[in-house]
């Protein structure tokens, strides 16, 4: 079937969800050997950040996550998340604690360690950058798109169960 355009609207280089399934592979592609250094997989690289994230956001009182908390920041369920949580307390990065309010939430909390690994990850966003070869401004106008998109779908009903 064809559109009034002559396009086939099934031709695989048109599907956004192709595009997006190869991109994302290619760009952790380029992630991967940047977190090596730092011991990281790029699921748990996101779990740091959004750790990292918390951390800034109220420095004083270093106040932890729950891991749903965190399952939400990264659209993930929380039995996905538990096994990257015991690996980065494997590593010394993170705790793991009953809330003491409410015994069935777990609190996620950096260690010194994974407070210190900030400082050796400031260098990735701006390597990624550099060996994507794609200018600032194009990839910020793509996470603009993205996060449009992300919203969209979620809105359409995306990831509920």
């Amino acid at each position: 079937m064809r559109t009034t355009a002559g396009v086939d609207p099934l031709a695989l280089e048109r599907q956004v969800c192709f595009a997006l399934a190869i991109t994302n592979r290619a760009v952790l592609g380029v992630y991967r050997p940047l977190l090596e250094p730092l011991g990281l997989t790029h699921p748990q690289y996101l779990v740091m950040l959004a750790l990292w994230d918390q951390q800034k956001q109220s420095p004083e009182r270093r106040a932890p996550m729950s891991v749903k908390q965190i399952a939400a920041a990264l659209q993930l369920d929380s039995a996905t998340l538990s096994p990257m949580l015991k690996r980065l307390e494997a590593l010394g990065l993170v705790t793991r604690t009953r809330n003491s309010a409410d015994e069935r939430s777990t609190d996620v909390n950096l260690t010194a360690a994974g407070t210190a690994l900030r400082e050796r990850a400031l260098e990735i966003p701006a390597a990624v950058v550099a060996s994507l070869g794609v200018e600032l401004a194009e990839l910020e106008h793509l996470h603009q798109v993205l996060t449009r998109v992300n919203s969209a779908a979620l809105a359409a009903g995306a990831l509920h169960s």
